[in-house]
């Protein structure tokens, strides 16, 4: 079988946007609906670590509020102004910011666009196996099982 042959370089704007916009399900799934993602390290073929180009439209939300139990997680602002929400409260965050989040820290984190522009940033984790998300807000859980996420509700009840 051949090995699929990789970019060395290329324009992060020329990655198609990912097909399937959330794995979240309903009602978390139209939440997320202003956030547009390019999976800029599945491009290169990337497997310890994943780079994703975000977009947020005004008013959109990066994500459920969340924190992770394995996998850190960083986010670099490119373009556009976003407030970074954690456990500590809230932090305006404009290009060239960044922040940090370590895997089992316990912090949830989300960015919101409550600005009038798009909102653009660099999004990097790592692919840690046996990772656990965990929503404090939501009553919503996800794990990953065999390489996939499976959303359940805190009770461990499916979606």
């Amino acid at each position: 079988m051949a090995e699929t042959k990789f970019p060395t370089a290329l324009r992060g704007s020329d990655v198609p946007p990912q097909a399937v916009k959330t794995n979240y399900p309903e009602p978390f799934a139209s939440k997320v609906a202003g956030r547009v993602k390019r999976r800029l390290g599945e491009a290169f073929g990337l497997k310890n670590f994943g780079v994703n180009l975000t977009h947020l439209a005004p008013g959109a939300v990066s994500s459920i509020r969340h924190h992770h139990a394995k996998q850190d997680e960083f986010i670099y602002i490119v373009e556009g102004e976003a407030i970074l929400i954690t456990d500590a409260g809230e932090t305006a965050m404009k290009p060239g910011d960044c922040a940090g989040f370590r895997a089992g820290s316990g912090d949830a984190h989300q960015l919101v666009n409550r600005g009038a522009r798009e909102v653009i940033y660099l999004e990097i984790g790592d692919r840690t196996q046996g990772e656990v998300v965990v929503y404090p807000d939501d009553d919503l859980a996800m794990a990953v099982i065999d390489g996939k996420m499976r959303f359940t509700h805190k009770n461990g009840r499916p979606y």
